[in-house]
């Protein structure tokens, strides 16, 4: 008799292959504790500079949906 669930079986990893965590802790890469801690003032010149970004994001954005 067969409930139809069935478990995922787990796929060992490649002999090559390093988990995520492993590569995290090599680059010295930490989890982001604020939003605050992402910010970076001055990344655009102007406040033109940041409103043409804007624009060509939105636009790359609807162009998927004609």
């Amino acid at each position: 008799m067969s409930s139809g669930h069935t478990e995922p079986v787990p796929v060992p990893p490649a002999a090559d292959e390093v988990p995520v965590e492993e590569l995290a802790r090599r680059q010295g890469v930490r989890p982001v504790e604020s939003v605050d801690g992402m910010a970076r003032p001055g990344l655009f010149d102007s406040d033109q500079e940041w409103e043409e970004f804007l624009a060509d994001l939105y636009a790359s954005r609807r162009s998927g949906l004609a």
